[in-house]
């Protein structure tokens, strides 16, 4: 009989796939499915709602589980009620405690089916079920004749308060109870899970180590299975004579159900508890669409028994791996009809896109044909408007530094205090009216963009400045040396720019400090900075032939002048011009007018920077590892050392090494294999370690000498001669005054 209706089953659902290939339509009723717990059993029966819902594309299904939790039941009831369903499905968890949810879904028109458990409540559309009195009566039959009249029986109950409980125990029940050979031992309250079966059955045994039991009736197959494991423990403790036998009621198929239970022996029986979710959703149908329907719908079930327990399962093994197919199939069928749909949609689409796809493309080719004639209208514009206010900057601050600086150094000399107060209230009339002049010029020539923030970057410019003036003033206190002209060899600064002027007023308060080069324009500044290498470069920006951001670029891409510091004067005081200086390469940029403290601080600063980094570079190595130093890769080479100029020494070692045993090797030599003369090259390494070229070659022949020494049998004459030196005698020397040891201690040392 379990045969036929699961063929009839698959039947259906092929019947259900084939109409849903045919067409799609709107979800028509809505039905909400509210389950007591979740578990295997209920989970098949969920899986067969869906099955039976292919056959029925009108019909959208809302399942929810309360796993066991009055309250959570009824609050889920009350969501799929206010959700808007069409029809409720509900599994009671307890008789009584339900009820009002339902009641609330009848009253509001919606119906109910009740399945599998009963209710206390009387309104409700239908119920659909087993007879779970007449399990309990047929499962005491069995229990009856298995144990032939006599012998101990222990009854682990359902939930409590649960119809299926309350009436499988009853007829349980009455028939032992007409059986007096029987007895019931022991009655124990459990709510369908293992786990609770199996603490509440190894409690008892504890305290009823010598009441034997025949017999252990599970009222679900899961509590029948909690009860053989306390009793198994039992077993190995000592606590039991025997094991009982043990049966249950649901008689799932698969893995771990049931049917499989009682074939491997670990049930005497079990008692298939029908799911049947394909009537459940039929009758569900019938009730929306107005059909006639029962009332009382009561499930036909079967006894599970070791003689048709393989039958049985193989049968529902065939059936799930069929339904697992159909599930399949109807997947693919759907994704096929969904395809199909999207194609029509989408050719569709495609027509109307392409019309829109080409007035978009008319319309797209418009705006950037426009765009592109504003933008560049709107670049031209401002390109003019930045020349304009760079060549105005340049005209009016120009001669402004001339009048501002000049009076601000008449202002501090010792000739000034003695003249007349007529004359000092004269000169004091000028400075105020300069001063204003240069803020007011200041102002008409601040850029649209940077007339909102002019006042505070105008001071926190003046701040700065201020800032660097008195930190060269501490830096010329606390370092003696490098502010103080007699105390040690003054650096070369070149000054390019085109006005004479404004070299000689630089001139005026630089010379003292450095000695000085002068170009009035790009071009030759580029000769001179190749040629003469100077430690700082100051240059303005607006110039003939080549301007400074022309130059200052030059002078950082030539290997010979990369490493020289540059500052740019200019009157082009824009964040956009400052910006266009910074990339250029420019160490530093000072607008015009400016203070001569000011050039003097960046001036002192940046030179005074260089030589931190050189000190860093010479003060923790010694002469023979910054030698070693120049062999490294640019990737590791020292963090004094920036890597451009870290690859020109990488260079220069490796032109050394070509020729550590050619005795006739000069700076010359060296210099024109790097394509550079003997000044450029001596100043260049001479700014970049401390130490000169031939210090660099020195230390380089020693290096290799002692190597020669640590690895071959060569005489210290012959390791002398092999590395460049032209008397054994002078490799010696050196070679004690570098290593602290003589070449041939050195090799009875090793």
């Amino acid at each position: 009989m379990q045969k036929k209706k699961d063929l009839h089953l698959i039947i259906f659902i092929i019947g259900a796939l084939l109409l849903s290939a045919c067409s799609e339509s709107e979800k028509k009723y809505r039905i909400g499915v509210s389950q007591c717990s979740e578990d295997i059993w209920r989970e098949k029966q969920n899986s067969e709602l869906r099955m039976a819902a292919y056959f029925h594309e009108d019909v959208d299904l809302h399942f929810a589980a309360a796993y066991d939790s009055d309250e959570r039941q009824v609050q889920q009831i009350d969501s799929l009620v206010n959700l808007g369903i069409d029809l409720l499905i509900v599994a009671p968890n307890q008789v009584s405690t339900i009820s009002p949810a339902i009641d609330r879904a009848y009253d509001k028109g919606i119906p109910v089916i009740v399945f599998e458990r009963k209710t206390s409540s009387k309104k409700y559309t239908a119920f659909m079920g087993a007879d779970n009195h007449e399990m309990g009566s047929l499962m005491g039959d069995y229990i009856v004749g298995r144990l032939k009249g006599h012998g101990k029986v222990m009854e682990v109950m359902g939930l409590n308060g649960s119809s299926p409980a309350i009436e499988r125990h009853n007829g349980f029940r009455e028939t032992v109870g007409r059986n007096p050979g029987l007895e019931i031992v022991a009655t124990l309250q459990g709510d369908w899970t293992e786990p609770t079966a199996y603490g509440i059955v190894k409690q008892w045994l504890q305290t009823h180590k010598d009441t034997p039991v025949d017999l252990v009736f599970g009222m679900n197959d899961r509590s029948a299975m909690g009860a053989r494991k306390a009793f198994m423990e039992a077993i190995e403790d000592g606590n039991t004579p025997q094991l009982p036998l043990f049966c249950g009621i649901d008689g799932l198929p698969g893995k771990h159900g049931g049917i499989q239970l009682v074939r491997d022996s670990l049930l005497a029986a079990s008692y298939i508890y029908p799911t049947h979710g394909d009537q459940l959703l039929q009758l569900a149908i019938d009730i929306l669409d107005g059909k006639p329907y029962e009332k009382e719908t009561r499930l036909m079930s079967a006894l599970v028994t070791h003689d048709n327990a393989r039958v049985l399962q193989m049968e529902s093994e065939e059936v799930m791996r069929q339904s697992q197919y159909l599930e399949q199939l109807n997947q693919r069928v759907s994704g096929y009809l969904q395809q199909l749909a999207n194609q029509r949609t989408l050719t569709l689409l495609a027509v109307a896109m392409l019309l829109l796809l080409l007035l978009l493309m008319v319309g797209v080719y418009m705006y950037q044909r426009q765009r592109t004639r504003i933008g560049k209208e709107r670049r031209r514009l401002e390109r003019e408007q930045l020349d304009f206010y760079a060549q105005v900057s340049h005209e009016l601050r120009t001669p402004l530094t001339l009048i501002e600086g000049p009076l601000a150094r008449l202002a501090e000399m010792d000739d000034m205090r003695q003249i007349g107060d007529e004359s000092a209230n004269l000169f004091a009339i000028v400075r105020r009216n300069t001063h204003q002049l240069t803020q007011l010029i200041n102002k008409l020539l601040e850029g649209p963009g940077d007339n909102r923030t002019g006042r505070k970057e105008e001071g926190k410019k003046k701040l700065s400045e201020k800032k660097a003036t008195d930190s060269t003033a501490k830096a010329e206190t606390s370092q003696p040396k490098l502010s103080t002209p007699n105390a040690r060899q003054k650096e070369l600064i070149l000054i390019v720019d085109d006005n004479a002027d404004i070299r000689a007023y630089l001139r005026s308060f630089l010379q003292d400090r450095y000695r000085l080069l002068e170009a009035e324009d790009g071009k030759k500044g580029c000769e001179l900075a190749q040629n003469e290498v100077p430690d700082l470069i100051v240059s303005d920006v607006m110039m003939p032939v080549m301007n400074g951001l022309q130059f200052c670029q030059k002078v950082k891409e030539d290997v010979v002048t990369s490493h020289i510091p540059v500052i740019l004067l200019t009157a082009r005081a824009l964040s956009a011009h400052q910006i266009e200086g910074y990339k250029s390469g420019a160490d530093a940029y000072i607008t015009k007018p400016f203070a001569p403290d000011v050039l003097l601080a960046r001036i002192e600063n940046l030179i005074h920077s260089r030589k931190v980094l050189k000190q860093l570079f010479t003060s923790n190595m010694s002469t023979t590892e910054q030698a070693q130093a120049t062999t490294i890769s640019v990737q590791t080479a020292p963090a004094a050392i920036p890597p451009q100029e870290s690859a020109f020494l990488v260079r220069f070692r490796k032109v050394v090494e070509t020729q550590l045993s050619n005795s006739d090797l000069s700076v010359e030599d060296i210099g024109s294999e790097m394509g550079l003369s003997r000044v450029q090259l001596y100043r260049k390494i001479k700014a970049l370690t401390g130490q000169t070229p031939v210090e660099q070659l020195r230390t380089a022949r020693l290096i290799k000498g002692r190597q020669l020494l640590e690895t071959t049998d060569k005489t210290v004459a012959e390791v002398a001669y092999s590395v460049g030196f032209t008397a054994p005698s002078y490799f010696a020397k050196c070679f004690k005054d570098e290593f602290g040891v003589s070449p041939s201690e050195f090799g009875k040392r090793e």
